[in-house]
Protein backbone atom coordinates (compact mmCIF):
# COMPACT_ATOMS: atom_id res chain seq x y z
CA UNK A 1 0.00 0.00 0.00
CA UNK A 2 0.68 3.38 -0.52
CA UNK A 3 2.19 5.66 2.45
CA UNK A 4 3.10 9.35 3.21
CA UNK A 5 6.85 8.21 3.35
CA UNK A 6 6.82 6.68 -0.28
CA UNK A 7 4.71 9.68 -1.56
CA UNK A 8 7.46 12.68 0.07
CA UNK A 9 10.56 12.10 -2.25
CA UNK A 10 8.20 13.11 -5.55
CA UNK A 11 9.45 17.43 -6.03
CA UNK A 12 5.71 17.39 -6.77
CA UNK A 13 4.75 16.54 -2.82
CA UNK A 14 8.16 17.36 -1.11
CA UNK A 15 6.43 20.61 0.37
CA UNK A 16 3.22 19.23 1.75
CA UNK A 17 2.53 18.19 5.01
CA UNK A 18 2.19 15.22 6.92
CA UNK A 19 -1.48 15.00 6.98
CA UNK A 20 -1.70 16.29 3.21
CA UNK A 21 0.67 13.29 1.91
CA UNK A 22 -1.90 10.86 4.46
CA UNK A 23 -4.97 12.32 2.26
CA UNK A 24 -3.52 11.51 -1.24
CA UNK A 25 -1.70 8.19 0.02
CA UNK A 26 -5.00 6.99 1.18
CA UNK A 27 -7.10 8.33 -1.93
CA UNK A 28 -4.24 7.04 -4.37
CA UNK A 29 -4.52 3.15 -5.49
CA UNK A 30 -1.13 1.53 -5.63
CA UNK A 31 -0.40 0.24 -9.54
CA UNK A 32 2.32 -2.33 -10.39
CA UNK A 33 3.14 -3.49 -14.08
CA UNK A 34 5.70 -4.94 -16.15
CA UNK A 35 8.01 -4.16 -18.47
CA UNK A 36 5.90 -4.18 -21.95
CA UNK A 37 2.83 -3.61 -20.13
CA UNK A 38 0.11 -0.35 -20.79
CA UNK A 39 -0.62 2.21 -18.50
CA UNK A 40 -3.11 3.64 -20.25
CA UNK A 41 -3.88 4.26 -23.84
CA UNK A 42 -4.47 7.11 -26.25
CA UNK A 43 -8.59 7.80 -25.64
CA UNK A 44 -8.88 5.81 -22.70
CA UNK A 45 -10.66 7.80 -19.75
CA UNK A 46 -7.85 9.27 -18.14
CA UNK A 47 -6.22 9.62 -14.92
CA UNK A 48 -3.53 11.50 -12.37
CA UNK A 49 -0.57 9.51 -12.30
CA UNK A 50 2.44 9.62 -10.23
CA UNK A 51 5.49 7.62 -11.40
CA UNK A 52 7.26 6.22 -8.13
CA UNK A 53 9.73 3.72 -9.12
CA UNK A 54 10.66 2.76 -13.28
CA UNK A 55 10.81 4.11 -16.36
CA UNK A 56 7.75 4.53 -19.06
CA UNK A 57 7.61 5.35 -22.29
CA UNK A 58 4.64 8.14 -23.71
CA UNK A 59 3.39 7.51 -27.33
CA UNK A 60 1.20 8.93 -29.51
CA UNK A 61 -0.72 7.87 -32.90
CA UNK A 62 0.75 10.22 -35.36
CA UNK A 63 -0.55 9.97 -38.84
CA UNK A 64 -1.59 6.05 -38.47
CA UNK A 65 1.90 5.78 -36.81
CA UNK A 66 3.07 5.33 -33.09
CA UNK A 67 5.43 8.21 -32.58
CA UNK A 68 7.29 8.30 -28.81
CA UNK A 69 7.02 11.39 -27.35
CA UNK A 70 9.00 10.66 -24.74
CA UNK A 71 10.00 9.16 -21.33
CA UNK A 72 9.27 9.85 -17.45
CA UNK A 73 11.09 8.28 -14.79
CA UNK A 74 10.49 8.05 -10.63
CA UNK A 75 8.91 10.82 -8.92
CA UNK A 76 7.36 12.16 -12.55
CA UNK A 77 3.65 12.99 -12.50
CA UNK A 78 1.92 13.14 -15.37
CA UNK A 79 -1.92 13.09 -16.92
CA UNK A 80 -3.67 16.34 -15.76
CA UNK A 81 -3.72 17.51 -19.36
CA UNK A 82 -6.96 15.20 -20.34
CA UNK A 83 -8.07 15.63 -16.75
CA UNK A 84 -8.31 19.64 -16.97
CA UNK A 85 -9.53 19.62 -20.63
CA UNK A 86 -11.98 17.27 -20.16
CA UNK A 87 -11.13 15.32 -22.95
CA UNK A 88 -10.00 11.44 -23.06
CA UNK A 89 -6.58 10.24 -22.78
CA UNK A 90 -4.22 12.17 -25.00
CA UNK A 91 -1.29 9.66 -25.70
CA UNK A 92 -0.66 6.26 -24.50
CA UNK A 93 1.78 5.06 -21.20
CA UNK A 94 3.66 1.77 -21.43
CA UNK A 95 6.42 0.41 -18.83
CA UNK A 96 9.80 0.68 -20.12
CA UNK A 97 10.79 -1.39 -16.71
CA UNK A 98 8.66 -2.72 -14.02
CA UNK A 99 6.85 0.34 -12.52
CA UNK A 100 4.81 1.40 -9.34
CA UNK A 101 2.22 4.21 -10.27
CA UNK A 102 0.28 6.08 -7.66
CA UNK A 103 -2.90 6.90 -9.57
CA UNK A 104 -5.96 9.14 -8.90
CA UNK A 105 -9.01 9.53 -10.55
CA UNK A 106 -11.05 12.63 -11.60
CA UNK A 107 -12.32 13.51 -8.43
CA UNK A 108 -9.64 12.70 -6.32
CA UNK A 109 -7.46 14.52 -8.82
CA UNK A 110 -9.50 17.63 -8.45
CA UNK A 111 -9.95 17.25 -4.71
CA UNK A 112 -6.43 17.53 -4.76
CA UNK A 113 -6.30 20.73 -6.90
CA UNK A 114 -8.61 22.40 -4.46
CA UNK A 115 -6.85 21.70 -0.99
CA UNK A 116 -3.13 23.23 -2.11
CA UNK A 117 -2.61 26.39 -4.46
CA UNK A 118 0.79 26.00 -4.61
CA UNK A 119 0.25 22.15 -5.61
CA UNK A 120 -2.79 23.56 -8.02
CA UNK A 121 -0.20 26.25 -9.64
CA UNK A 122 2.61 24.15 -10.38
CA UNK A 123 0.22 21.53 -11.80
CA UNK A 124 -1.55 23.92 -14.35
CA UNK A 125 1.73 25.33 -15.30
CA UNK A 126 3.55 21.99 -16.09
CA UNK A 127 -0.45 21.26 -17.96
CA UNK A 128 0.58 24.63 -19.95
CA UNK A 129 4.40 23.70 -21.32
CA UNK A 130 2.79 20.13 -22.54
CA UNK A 131 0.10 21.68 -23.92
CA UNK A 132 2.40 23.62 -26.14
CA UNK A 133 4.54 21.01 -26.60
CA UNK A 134 1.70 18.84 -28.17
CA UNK A 135 1.03 22.20 -30.20
CA UNK A 136 4.30 22.00 -31.69
CA UNK A 137 4.28 18.50 -32.55
CA UNK A 138 1.18 18.79 -34.15
CA UNK A 139 2.50 21.88 -36.47
CA UNK A 140 6.25 20.22 -37.08
CA UNK A 141 5.47 16.63 -37.53
CA UNK A 142 4.88 15.88 -41.01
CA UNK A 143 1.86 13.81 -41.92
CA UNK A 144 2.48 10.94 -44.10
CA UNK A 145 -0.41 10.21 -46.39
CA UNK A 146 -1.43 7.66 -49.07
CA UNK A 147 -2.24 10.32 -52.25
CA UNK A 148 -5.33 8.71 -54.55
CA UNK A 149 -5.44 9.68 -57.76
CA UNK A 150 -8.58 8.92 -60.42
CA UNK A 151 -12.07 10.57 -61.53
CA UNK A 152 -15.07 10.46 -59.14
CA UNK A 153 -16.28 8.42 -61.53
CA UNK A 154 -13.84 5.32 -61.51
CA UNK A 155 -15.68 2.94 -60.06
CA UNK A 156 -11.72 1.26 -58.72
CA UNK A 157 -10.90 4.70 -57.57
CA UNK A 158 -13.74 4.69 -55.28
CA UNK A 159 -12.85 1.09 -54.02
CA UNK A 160 -9.97 2.11 -53.03
CA UNK A 161 -10.66 5.13 -51.37
CA UNK A 162 -13.56 2.71 -49.28
CA UNK A 163 -10.69 0.45 -48.45
CA UNK A 164 -8.21 2.94 -47.13
CA UNK A 165 -10.99 4.65 -44.81
CA UNK A 166 -12.15 1.70 -43.70
CA UNK A 167 -8.88 0.36 -42.35
CA UNK A 168 -8.63 3.66 -41.27
CA UNK A 169 -5.58 4.50 -43.35
CA UNK A 170 -5.23 8.12 -43.86
CA UNK A 171 -4.89 9.43 -47.44
CA UNK A 172 -5.91 12.63 -49.47
CA UNK A 173 -8.24 12.07 -52.75
CA UNK A 174 -7.47 14.00 -56.23
CA UNK A 175 -9.00 14.55 -58.86
CA UNK A 176 -6.94 14.29 -62.11
CA UNK A 177 -10.03 17.34 -63.60
CA UNK A 178 -10.41 18.87 -60.25
CA UNK A 179 -8.99 22.51 -58.97
CA UNK A 180 -6.47 20.82 -57.11
CA UNK A 181 -5.08 18.76 -59.83
CA UNK A 182 -1.44 21.36 -60.01
CA UNK A 183 -1.16 19.07 -56.59
CA UNK A 184 -0.63 15.53 -57.91
CA UNK A 185 2.89 14.81 -58.23
CA UNK A 186 4.53 14.28 -61.29
CA UNK A 187 5.58 10.88 -60.69
CA UNK A 188 1.89 10.10 -61.94
CA UNK A 189 1.63 11.46 -65.01
CA UNK A 190 -1.58 10.36 -67.23
CA UNK A 191 -2.23 8.05 -65.46
CA UNK A 192 -3.53 5.08 -65.69
CA UNK A 193 -5.92 5.51 -62.89
CA UNK A 194 -6.38 5.40 -60.02
CA UNK A 195 -3.02 5.83 -59.46
CA UNK A 196 -1.99 5.66 -55.61
CA UNK A 197 1.29 7.78 -54.18
CA UNK A 198 2.51 5.29 -50.97
CA UNK A 199 4.16 7.55 -48.50
CA UNK A 200 7.69 6.86 -49.48
CA UNK A 201 6.81 8.57 -52.69
CA UNK A 202 6.38 4.75 -54.68
CA UNK A 203 3.88 5.42 -57.70
CA UNK A 204 1.21 1.86 -57.96
CA UNK A 205 -0.82 1.93 -60.87
CA UNK A 206 -4.57 0.82 -60.23
CA UNK A 207 -3.54 -1.48 -57.71
CA UNK A 208 -5.27 -4.25 -56.17
CA UNK A 209 -6.73 -4.32 -52.78
CA UNK A 210 -4.35 -7.09 -51.34
CA UNK A 211 -1.13 -5.25 -53.39
CA UNK A 212 -1.89 -2.04 -51.58
CA UNK A 213 -2.49 -3.53 -47.99
CA UNK A 214 1.24 -5.33 -48.38
CA UNK A 215 2.85 -2.14 -49.27
CA UNK A 216 1.00 -0.33 -46.41
CA UNK A 217 1.63 -2.87 -43.80
CA UNK A 218 -1.01 -4.41 -43.18
CA UNK A 219 -1.34 -7.98 -42.33
CA UNK A 220 -2.86 -10.14 -45.29
CA UNK A 221 -1.51 -13.76 -44.75
CA UNK A 222 -1.52 -15.83 -41.51
CA UNK A 223 1.55 -16.33 -39.22
CA UNK A 224 0.71 -19.60 -37.85
CA UNK A 225 -0.02 -22.80 -39.44
CA UNK A 226 -3.12 -23.69 -36.65
CA UNK A 227 -5.17 -21.86 -34.54
CA UNK A 228 -7.18 -22.37 -31.58
CA UNK A 229 -10.15 -20.22 -33.18
CA UNK A 230 -10.19 -18.81 -36.34
CA UNK A 231 -13.00 -15.85 -36.99
CA UNK A 232 -14.32 -15.51 -40.14
CA UNK A 233 -15.67 -12.29 -40.30
CA UNK A 234 -14.50 -8.50 -39.42
CA UNK A 235 -18.19 -7.08 -38.49
CA UNK A 236 -19.59 -6.12 -34.23
CA UNK A 237 -19.45 -9.89 -33.82
CA UNK A 238 -16.04 -11.15 -35.26
CA UNK A 239 -14.29 -8.41 -33.64
CA UNK A 240 -15.83 -8.93 -30.16
CA UNK A 241 -15.16 -12.65 -30.47
CA UNK A 242 -11.17 -11.52 -31.08
CA UNK A 243 -11.19 -9.21 -28.33
CA UNK A 244 -12.56 -12.11 -25.93
CA UNK A 245 -10.60 -14.62 -27.91
CA UNK A 246 -7.32 -13.33 -27.53
CA UNK A 247 -7.78 -11.27 -24.20
CA UNK A 248 -8.67 -15.48 -22.47
CA UNK A 249 -5.31 -16.87 -24.43
CA UNK A 250 -7.03 -18.52 -27.11
CA UNK A 251 -4.57 -18.18 -30.46
CA UNK A 252 -6.95 -16.39 -32.13
CA UNK A 253 -7.08 -15.38 -36.32
CA UNK A 254 -9.82 -13.24 -37.88
CA UNK A 255 -10.22 -12.87 -41.76
CA UNK A 256 -11.78 -10.24 -43.17
CA UNK A 257 -11.95 -9.52 -47.05
CA UNK A 258 -12.50 -5.52 -46.69
CA UNK A 259 -11.97 -4.28 -43.80
CA UNK A 260 -12.59 -4.24 -40.01
CA UNK A 261 -15.86 -3.29 -38.95
CA UNK A 262 -18.30 -4.96 -41.70
CA UNK A 263 -21.39 -3.52 -42.79
CA UNK A 264 -21.80 -1.72 -39.32
CA UNK A 265 -18.30 0.36 -40.85
CA UNK A 266 -20.48 1.82 -43.74
CA UNK A 267 -22.96 3.09 -40.49
CA UNK A 268 -22.37 7.09 -40.52
CA UNK A 269 -24.07 7.27 -36.67
CA UNK A 270 -25.13 4.32 -34.52
CA UNK A 271 -26.90 6.19 -31.71
CA UNK A 272 -28.48 3.08 -29.62
CA UNK A 273 -25.46 1.93 -28.82
CA UNK A 274 -25.21 1.16 -25.06
CA UNK A 275 -22.77 3.41 -23.53
CA UNK A 276 -22.48 6.06 -26.27
CA UNK A 277 -25.32 8.65 -26.00
CA UNK A 278 -23.94 11.37 -28.02
CA UNK A 279 -23.65 7.99 -30.56
CA UNK A 280 -20.52 7.08 -33.05
CA UNK A 281 -19.67 5.97 -36.73
CA UNK A 282 -19.73 2.71 -37.40
CA UNK A 283 -15.93 3.14 -38.54
CA UNK A 284 -15.35 4.17 -34.80
CA UNK A 285 -16.40 1.60 -33.11
CA UNK A 286 -14.28 -0.75 -35.62
CA UNK A 287 -11.31 0.78 -34.71
CA UNK A 288 -11.56 1.25 -31.17
CA UNK A 289 -12.75 -2.33 -31.35
CA UNK A 290 -10.18 -3.57 -33.62
CA UNK A 291 -7.28 -1.89 -31.43
CA UNK A 292 -8.55 -3.57 -28.57
CA UNK A 293 -8.38 -7.03 -30.54
CA UNK A 294 -4.70 -6.69 -31.41
CA UNK A 295 -3.57 -5.14 -28.37
CA UNK A 296 -4.29 -8.47 -26.62
CA UNK A 297 -2.57 -10.36 -29.35
CA UNK A 298 -5.47 -11.59 -32.47
CA UNK A 299 -3.69 -11.64 -35.56
CA UNK A 300 -6.15 -9.67 -38.28
CA UNK A 301 -6.02 -10.74 -41.92
CA UNK A 302 -7.46 -8.67 -44.19
CA UNK A 303 -7.58 -8.73 -47.89
CA UNK A 304 -8.44 -12.44 -47.80
CA UNK A 305 -11.74 -14.90 -48.25
CA UNK A 306 -11.98 -18.23 -47.11
CA UNK A 307 -12.70 -20.26 -49.78
CA UNK A 308 -14.07 -23.41 -47.98
CA UNK A 309 -13.90 -25.47 -44.41
CA UNK A 310 -13.24 -28.86 -44.77
CA UNK A 311 -13.92 -31.03 -41.56
CA UNK A 312 -12.58 -34.09 -42.73
CA UNK A 313 -9.66 -34.26 -40.66
CA UNK A 314 -10.04 -34.09 -36.25
CA UNK A 315 -8.97 -30.04 -36.92
CA UNK A 316 -11.24 -28.38 -39.48
CA UNK A 317 -9.27 -26.79 -42.13
CA UNK A 318 -9.76 -23.34 -43.91
CA UNK A 319 -8.60 -23.22 -47.33
CA UNK A 320 -8.39 -19.31 -48.37
CA UNK A 321 -8.11 -17.44 -51.53
CA UNK A 322 -4.49 -18.98 -53.15
CA UNK A 323 -5.04 -22.29 -51.67
CA UNK A 324 -3.49 -21.50 -48.66
CA UNK A 325 -4.47 -23.73 -45.61
CA UNK A 326 -4.69 -23.22 -42.33
CA UNK A 327 -6.01 -25.48 -39.43
CA UNK A 328 -8.58 -24.03 -36.24
CA UNK A 329 -9.34 -26.49 -33.64
CA UNK A 330 -12.37 -24.04 -33.20
CA UNK A 331 -14.67 -21.91 -35.87
CA UNK A 332 -16.98 -18.74 -35.56
CA UNK A 333 -18.72 -17.92 -38.79
CA UNK A 334 -19.27 -14.35 -38.61
CA UNK A 335 -19.59 -13.24 -42.38
CA UNK A 336 -22.89 -11.06 -41.34
CA UNK A 337 -24.94 -10.61 -44.58
CA UNK A 338 -24.28 -8.32 -47.95
CA UNK A 339 -26.58 -5.61 -49.23
CA UNK A 340 -29.32 -6.54 -51.51
CA UNK A 341 -28.87 -5.44 -54.99
CA UNK A 342 -30.78 -2.50 -56.79
CA UNK A 343 -32.77 -4.83 -59.17
CA UNK A 344 -33.05 -2.46 -61.81
CA UNK A 345 -31.63 -2.37 -65.59
CA UNK A 346 -27.97 -0.98 -66.05
CA UNK A 347 -27.70 0.07 -61.96
CA UNK A 348 -24.58 -2.76 -61.69
CA UNK A 349 -22.60 -1.13 -64.27
CA UNK A 350 -22.90 2.16 -62.35
CA UNK A 351 -21.70 0.80 -58.71
CA UNK A 352 -19.34 3.22 -57.44
CA UNK A 353 -19.87 5.56 -60.38
CA UNK A 354 -23.01 7.36 -58.83
CA UNK A 355 -24.63 4.47 -57.16
CA UNK A 356 -23.37 3.15 -53.80
CA UNK A 357 -24.21 0.70 -51.13
CA UNK A 358 -23.50 1.98 -47.87
CA UNK A 359 -22.97 5.25 -46.93
CA UNK A 360 -18.74 5.57 -45.56
CA UNK A 361 -18.02 9.12 -43.98
CA UNK A 362 -15.59 9.59 -46.70
CA UNK A 363 -18.11 10.55 -49.45
CA UNK A 364 -19.70 13.23 -47.65
CA UNK A 365 -17.01 15.28 -49.69
CA UNK A 366 -18.73 14.00 -53.08
CA UNK A 367 -22.17 15.00 -52.38
CA UNK A 368 -21.39 18.45 -51.19
CA UNK A 369 -24.41 20.94 -52.83
CA UNK A 370 -26.14 18.30 -54.53
CA UNK A 371 -29.25 16.44 -54.45
CA UNK A 372 -28.60 13.24 -52.97
CA UNK A 373 -31.40 10.13 -52.95
CA UNK A 374 -30.90 7.26 -50.45
CA UNK A 375 -33.19 4.17 -50.55
CA UNK A 376 -34.23 2.51 -47.38
CA UNK A 377 -36.45 2.82 -44.78
CA UNK A 378 -34.26 1.26 -41.83
CA UNK A 379 -31.92 2.54 -39.38
CA UNK A 380 -28.88 2.74 -41.68
CA UNK A 381 -30.85 4.79 -44.18
CA UNK A 382 -31.55 6.84 -42.02
CA UNK A 383 -28.82 7.19 -40.26
CA UNK A 384 -27.20 8.02 -43.59
CA UNK A 385 -29.76 10.65 -44.32
CA UNK A 386 -29.08 12.36 -41.21
CA UNK A 387 -25.26 12.15 -41.90
CA UNK A 388 -25.69 13.51 -45.67
CA UNK A 389 -28.51 16.45 -44.78
CA UNK A 390 -25.32 18.41 -43.50
CA UNK A 391 -23.40 18.15 -46.59
CA UNK A 392 -26.22 17.72 -49.59
CA UNK A 393 -28.60 20.45 -51.28
CA UNK A 394 -31.53 18.27 -50.40
CA UNK A 395 -31.43 14.60 -49.47
CA UNK A 396 -34.34 12.14 -50.29
CA UNK A 397 -35.56 8.95 -48.55
CA UNK A 398 -37.39 6.46 -51.06
CA UNK A 399 -39.28 4.24 -48.87
CA UNK A 400 -41.26 1.40 -50.77
CA UNK A 401 -43.52 1.25 -47.89
CA UNK A 402 -46.48 3.44 -46.55
CA UNK A 403 -45.09 4.63 -43.58
CA UNK A 404 -42.12 5.19 -42.34
CA UNK A 405 -42.49 4.25 -38.68
CA UNK A 406 -42.46 0.07 -40.41
CA UNK A 407 -38.99 -0.16 -40.35
CA UNK A 408 -37.22 2.92 -38.32
CA UNK A 409 -36.61 3.76 -34.94
CA UNK A 410 -38.58 6.76 -33.60
CA UNK A 411 -35.72 8.15 -32.53
CA UNK A 412 -34.30 8.82 -36.42
CA UNK A 413 -37.60 9.52 -37.44
CA UNK A 414 -37.93 12.70 -34.23
CA UNK A 415 -34.07 13.71 -35.44
CA UNK A 416 -35.08 13.66 -39.53
CA UNK A 417 -38.67 15.76 -39.17
CA UNK A 418 -35.65 18.44 -37.74
CA UNK A 419 -33.76 18.35 -41.07
CA UNK A 420 -35.34 21.09 -43.37
CA UNK A 421 -33.49 19.10 -46.51
CA UNK A 422 -34.65 15.68 -46.11
CA UNK A 423 -37.79 14.84 -47.79
CA UNK A 424 -39.43 11.36 -47.14
CA UNK A 425 -41.16 10.32 -50.30
CA UNK A 426 -43.45 6.99 -48.88
CA UNK A 427 -44.45 4.28 -51.75
CA UNK A 428 -41.97 5.47 -54.06
CA UNK A 429 -39.50 3.30 -55.64
CA UNK A 430 -36.72 3.34 -58.31
CA UNK A 431 -37.57 2.01 -61.95
CA UNK A 432 -35.06 2.81 -64.09
CA UNK A 433 -31.11 4.57 -63.92
CA UNK A 434 -29.36 6.69 -66.55
CA UNK A 435 -25.84 7.02 -67.22
CA UNK A 436 -23.08 5.89 -69.49
CA UNK A 437 -20.07 6.84 -67.73
CA UNK A 438 -21.52 8.24 -64.12
CA UNK A 439 -25.76 8.17 -63.17
CA UNK A 440 -27.11 11.03 -64.64
CA UNK A 441 -30.63 10.36 -63.60
CA UNK A 442 -32.86 8.28 -62.26
CA UNK A 443 -36.75 7.22 -62.75
CA UNK A 444 -38.92 7.21 -59.50
CA UNK A 445 -42.19 5.81 -59.21
CA UNK A 446 -44.91 7.23 -56.81
CA UNK A 447 -48.10 4.89 -55.40
CA UNK A 448 -50.84 7.14 -55.25
CA UNK A 449 -53.82 6.20 -53.07
CA UNK A 450 -56.15 5.96 -55.60
CA UNK A 451 -54.12 3.09 -56.70
CA UNK A 452 -52.67 4.86 -59.34
CA UNK A 453 -48.93 5.05 -60.39
CA UNK A 454 -46.95 8.64 -60.81
CA UNK A 455 -43.54 8.04 -62.81
CA UNK A 456 -41.29 10.97 -61.94
CA UNK A 457 -37.42 11.60 -63.87
CA UNK A 458 -35.11 13.15 -61.53
CA UNK A 459 -31.66 14.24 -62.51
CA UNK A 460 -28.69 13.31 -59.84
CA UNK A 461 -25.71 11.65 -59.96
CA UNK A 462 -25.68 10.38 -55.98
CA UNK A 463 -27.58 7.15 -55.21
CA UNK A 464 -27.09 5.40 -51.93
CA UNK A 465 -29.05 1.87 -51.60
CA UNK A 466 -30.35 0.73 -48.26
CA UNK A 467 -32.65 -2.02 -49.30
CA UNK A 468 -31.50 -5.03 -46.76
CA UNK A 469 -29.57 -7.83 -47.30
CA UNK A 470 -28.86 -11.54 -47.39
CA UNK A 471 -26.47 -13.98 -46.17
CA UNK A 472 -24.17 -15.38 -48.73
CA UNK A 473 -23.22 -18.76 -47.18
CA UNK A 474 -23.13 -20.73 -50.26
CA UNK A 475 -19.82 -21.62 -49.49
CA UNK A 476 -19.58 -23.55 -46.69
CA UNK A 477 -20.01 -27.26 -46.81
CA UNK A 478 -23.59 -29.11 -47.21
CA UNK A 479 -23.07 -30.45 -43.52
CA UNK A 480 -23.16 -26.88 -41.96
CA UNK A 481 -27.22 -26.47 -41.77
CA UNK A 482 -28.72 -23.61 -43.03
CA UNK A 483 -32.64 -22.25 -43.99
CA UNK A 484 -33.65 -21.37 -46.95
CA UNK A 485 -32.46 -18.04 -47.35
CA UNK A 486 -29.24 -19.25 -46.54
CA UNK A 487 -28.96 -17.89 -42.66
CA UNK A 488 -27.16 -20.25 -40.79
CA UNK A 489 -29.20 -22.90 -38.10
CA UNK A 490 -27.55 -23.36 -34.38
CA UNK A 491 -28.71 -24.57 -31.45
CA UNK A 492 -31.84 -26.29 -31.56
CA UNK A 493 -31.89 -26.20 -35.06
CA UNK A 494 -28.83 -27.04 -36.13
CA UNK A 495 -29.62 -30.58 -33.86
CA UNK A 496 -33.07 -31.13 -35.89
CA UNK A 497 -32.00 -30.36 -39.31
CA UNK A 498 -30.77 -33.74 -39.82
CA UNK A 499 -26.81 -32.90 -39.78
CA UNK A 500 -25.97 -33.09 -36.09
CA UNK A 501 -23.82 -35.75 -35.50
CA UNK A 502 -23.27 -36.32 -31.53
CA UNK A 503 -25.76 -37.72 -28.53
CA UNK A 504 -24.70 -34.09 -27.02
CA UNK A 505 -27.10 -31.04 -27.44
CA UNK A 506 -25.60 -28.43 -29.67
CA UNK A 507 -24.53 -25.25 -27.56
CA UNK A 508 -27.11 -22.04 -28.54
CA UNK A 509 -24.71 -20.70 -31.16
CA UNK A 510 -23.27 -24.42 -32.28
CA UNK A 511 -24.37 -25.07 -35.92
CA UNK A 512 -24.23 -28.72 -36.90
CA UNK A 513 -20.74 -29.10 -36.98
CA UNK A 514 -19.24 -29.40 -33.95
CA UNK A 515 -16.83 -27.22 -32.87
CA UNK A 516 -18.20 -24.77 -35.60
CA UNK A 517 -19.81 -21.79 -33.72
CA UNK A 518 -22.18 -18.78 -36.04
CA UNK A 519 -22.43 -15.18 -34.51
CA UNK A 520 -24.22 -12.33 -35.55
CA UNK A 521 -26.33 -11.17 -38.91
CA UNK A 522 -25.36 -14.53 -40.55
CA UNK A 523 -27.24 -16.58 -37.85
CA UNK A 524 -30.62 -17.52 -37.98
CA UNK A 525 -33.18 -16.06 -35.59
CA UNK A 526 -30.20 -13.26 -34.54
CA UNK A 527 -31.28 -9.88 -34.02
CA UNK A 528 -30.14 -7.65 -36.15
CA UNK A 529 -28.12 -5.18 -33.89
CA UNK A 530 -24.83 -4.39 -33.70
CA UNK A 531 -25.37 -4.75 -29.59
CA UNK A 532 -26.53 -8.14 -30.19
CA UNK A 533 -23.64 -9.02 -32.89
CA UNK A 534 -21.30 -8.16 -29.95
CA UNK A 535 -22.90 -9.80 -27.86
CA UNK A 536 -22.98 -12.94 -29.49
CA UNK A 537 -19.62 -12.93 -30.50
CA UNK A 538 -18.41 -12.93 -27.30
CA UNK A 539 -20.61 -15.61 -26.34
CA UNK A 540 -19.17 -17.81 -28.61
CA UNK A 541 -15.76 -17.54 -26.94
CA UNK A 542 -17.67 -19.56 -23.91
CA UNK A 543 -18.66 -21.72 -25.61
CA UNK A 544 -15.40 -22.49 -27.16
CA UNK A 545 -14.13 -23.05 -24.00
CA UNK A 546 -16.52 -25.67 -23.18
CA UNK A 547 -16.08 -26.78 -26.40
CA UNK A 548 -12.35 -27.19 -25.88
CA UNK A 549 -12.72 -28.32 -22.66
CA UNK A 550 -15.21 -31.21 -23.55
CA UNK A 551 -12.92 -32.70 -26.29
CA UNK A 552 -9.70 -32.27 -24.73
CA UNK A 553 -8.15 -28.87 -26.30
CA UNK A 554 -8.80 -26.89 -23.04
Amino acid sequence: MITPDILRPVPLLAELDESYLQGIAYMAADIHLLAGEWLIQEGQVPAFFILLSGEVEITKLIGGAEMVLGHYHAGDYFGEVPLLLGSPAVASVRALRDIRIARLDAADFQALLRKSETLSNGILQTMMQRVGNLKRLAVETPVSQTLIVGPPAHAACYDLRQFLSRNRIGFRWLDPAGPKAAYIPASVGDGPYPSVVLPNGDVLRDPSRRELAERLGLQTAPRLTTYDVAIIGGGPAGLAAAVYGASEGLQTLMIEREAPGGQAGTSSRIENYLGFPAGLSGDELGARALSQATRFGAEIVVTRSVQTISTATAVPQLVLDGDETIAARTIILATGVSWRSLDVPGADALVGRGIYYGAARTEARGVRDKNVYLIGGGNSAGQAAMFFADYARCVTLLIRASSIEKGMSQYLIQQLRTKDNVRVALNACVTAVEGESHLEAITLCHENTDGTDTVERVETDSLFVFIGADAETGWLPETIARDERGYLLTGVDAQVSGYWPLERDPYLLETSVPGIFAAGDVRHGSVKRVASGVGEGSMAIAFIHQYLALTGNG
